[in-house]
């Protein structure tokens, strides 16, 4: 992790990361390693950081009353069962936070504070937001929140959270021209997307359905299945959903807009392709990962995405993906059998969906190998996919099937991170489930180090990274 030392802000938060803490500060200020699995003690020298959250890991030792509650939030330490404080004797200055004898009891405090110090407070506050509410009720002051704002115009709903500064449904429709064909970045089966300057400033995209479309129960369901999807998850790989409105035969979604368009649109492209490096392939691809990670192992119960595909994954201007379009997700019911209709994209549906009709998360690893293969290879790999699946004996190089509008040229660790992409993705797309990894264990292997090549790329086969056969003669 050596090339993480000229950053100056790095968050590595919701990424499984196990073992200690492996690196030095380097120029790093601000650090979120949150909600991993780390161990061992904090080294000394990360907190000498500006801003750190070691919260919800395994970590253990001692930190300083001085640490604790004066250089951080306590906050930044809650969640580690083995983290003291040493000589901590003035609890009241960091309730409610945490309990010094253990983090992450993050609200109790066994120290002894008196009830008059707590139930004061509260009362107080109590009478004085009684007033103010009676205040405004009288004045008729109605102060929106900073994280919620809804609307109602004759039954219709507009709502609007997570969004800096204020939005209105006229001003969407001002701002589109009532969604003139000009604003228009894109359609689907199911609608257009529309690109959106408000008057704060700020550009959005919005996902509009189609106005027959928006009578029909199922696209209905759908709308509300996304809406409702994306404003209770969170992840730096998943696009944010700005709000929604449910307006009289006009119904849209209002998202953070992405410069570079879908992903499908990029490599079909040859000029954006080009600029579409075998580095920015791989970082793709290690995004996609840890968003269906976090899906399937850090959201209870696990949500599937059942639609996994090079169009609905998002980038940004800076390359970094973003998954999208989650009207076809659901919920994974651990006492349900979770059998369903048969949705999806051709060519990206795992192929017993067809014949079992239960929806697993296996389901959405074979769509990301598909999309990875893609991703490498420039075009869908639909005819890789089915030669490998039979025995006609032919050997197919792994120069041979990526991109030809990338030149055929790495340096050490590029070459490294293309093979071991090409081999995840392969034993993504395997024709039996069980045999899948899961997409925790995918986005775990972009944290280890790889060893250098037994041989060159040119004399590497397909057939040899199915079996993996690269990794095996490095570990001799």
């Amino acid at each position: 992790m050596s090339n993480l030392y000229s950053l100056k802000i790095l968050d590595l938060s919701h990424n499984f990361i196990t073992g200690e803490i492996p690196f030095q500060p380097g120029s790093l200020t601000s650090l979120n390693l949150s909600n991993n699995n780390l161990s061992g003690n904090i080294p000394s020298e990360l907190l000498k950081l500006d801003h750190l959250n070691f919260s919800y890991n395994s970590l253990s030792g001692n930190i300083s009353e001085k640490t604790y509650c004066h250089h951080y939030d306590p906050s930044t330490f809650m969640g580690n069962k083995e983290l003291r404080v040493e000589n901590f004797t003035n609890a009241s200055e960091c309730y409610p936070y945490s309990s010094p004898s253990s983090l992450s009891a993050s609200i109790r405090n066994t120290h002894s504070i008196s009830l008059i110090k707590i139930i004061l407070p509260i009362t107080s506050l109590l009478v004085i937001l009684f007033f103010l509410q009676n205040f405004i009720s009288v004045s008729g002051i109605k102060e929106k929140t900073k994280y919620e704002e809804t609307k109602t115009k004759n039954g219709d709903l507009f709502s609007i959270w997570n969004y800096d500064g204020k939005i209105a449904y006229e001003d969407i429709i001002e701002a589109t021209e009532d969604f003139d064909i000009r604003y228009c970045i894109g359609t689907g089966a199911y609608g257009s997307v529309y690109k959106a300057q408000l008057p704060s400033g700020k550009i959005v995209a919005l996902k509009k359905l189609h106005r027959l479309e928006s009578q029909d129960p199922s696209s209905g369901k759908s709308f509300h299945n996304e809406a409702k999807m994306l404003s209770e998850i969170r992840h730096r790989n998943i696009v944010k959903l700005h709000g929604f409105c449910l307006h009289k035969n006009c119904m849209f979604l209002v998202y953070e807009y992405m410069e570079r368009g879908s992903l499908f649109c990029v490599i079909a492209n040859d000029v954006e392709a080009e600029e579409l490096s075998w580095g920015k392939r791989v970082n793709i691809i290690k995004g996609i990962a840890h968003a269906l990670s976090y899906m399937h192992h850090g959201c209870t119960p696990a949500i599937i995405h059942r639609d996994i595909t090079s169009s609905n994954i998002l980038l940004n201007s800076e390359f970094e993906a973003f998954v999208s379009d989650f009207g076809t997700a659901r919920l994974l019911d651990p006492d349900s059998s979770n059998q369903t209709l048969l949705v999806g994209t051709y060519g990206y549906v795992a192929p017993e969906l067809a014949y079992t009709m239960v929806v697993t998360e296996k389901c959405d690893v074979y769509s990301f190998g598909v999309v990875t293969l893609e991703t490498m290879m420039g075009r869908h790999p639909g005819e890789l996919i089915s030669s490998l699946s039979t025995s006609s004996g032919q050997i197919i190089m792994l120069k041979d099937v990526l991109d030809p509008r990338l030149p055929f040229q790495f340096d050490g660790r590029i070459a490294r991170d293309v093979v071991f992409v090409v081999t995840l993705a392969l034993a993504c797309v395997n024709s039996k489930p069980k045999f899948r990894p899961s997409m925790q264990q995918v986005a775990q292997e972009f944290l280890i180090s790889r060893l250098s090549l037994p041989k060159p790329m040119d004399e590497i086969s397909v057939q040899q990274l199915m079996n993996q056969e690269i990794y095996q003669v490095n570990k001799k």
